[in-house]
């Protein structure tokens, strides 16, 4: 009896006993899809503005994820925008992962203190409920100022249960369900 209880044999059957455990909680149950793409882990959302007219030129605003500084965008009143939302993870452009899981993700634009109607445009981000991500848009600025320190309050929501493209309240977009992958802010002037 005394050699079955000895310190070896209790030494071992506790290294058995944590393999065991181990292998078993690393097992996936199946409850996660396998093809899964995992959260983007984001560092970078940059809008390019590009106004409307023959000639005009896009303009970069990059706004840095966690390092401060928010980048002003000025828009004039009466003109339209096409904008281009581009996504970074550190020097990797991650706009790619984003359209390739687009029926996965939504953009929301919120202006509380302007007054912007947004259109998303054709592109290849197209959801299989046939709304757009929100990748391109055209902005027709009624009032860019409508109030103290105006700005753009720009949501990447990921796996949303349903989206709505159209307006609610100051924001172009809606969804139930989801979590915030990224969230972006940019002050506006005219």
């Amino acid at each position: 009896m005394n050699k079955l209880f000895n310190t070896k044999n209790i030494f071992r059957l506790l290294a058995l006993l944590f393999i065991t455990v181990t292998v078993i909680s690393c097992q996936r149950d199946g409850s996660v899809a396998e093809d899964d793409l995992p959260q983007e882990e984001l560092t970078n959302i940059i809008l390019l503005v590009k106004e409307d007219t023959p000639g005009s030129t896009a303009i970069e605003y990059n706004y840095s994820i966690g390092a401060g500084g928010i980048p002003t965008i000025p828009l004039k009143d009466g003109k339209s925008y096409t904008v281009e939302a581009k996504f970074r993870n550190g020097n990797e452009d991650a706009t790619g992962e984003i359209i390739d899981a687009k029926n996965e993700h939504f953009l929301i634009f919120d202006f509380p203190k302007s007054k912007i109607n947004i259109t998303r445009l054709d592109g290849n981000d197209l959801r299989n409920d046939g709304k757009r991500v929100g990748l391109k848009t055209k902005w027709d600025v009624v009032q860019a100022v409508d109030g103290t320190s105006p700005f753009l309050k720009l949501t990447l929501i990921h796996s949303p249960e349903s989206v709505n493209d159209a307006k609610a309240g100051t924001a172009w977009g809606s969804v139930v369900g989801g979590e915030t992958d990224a969230e972006a802010t940019y002050n506006l002037s005219n």
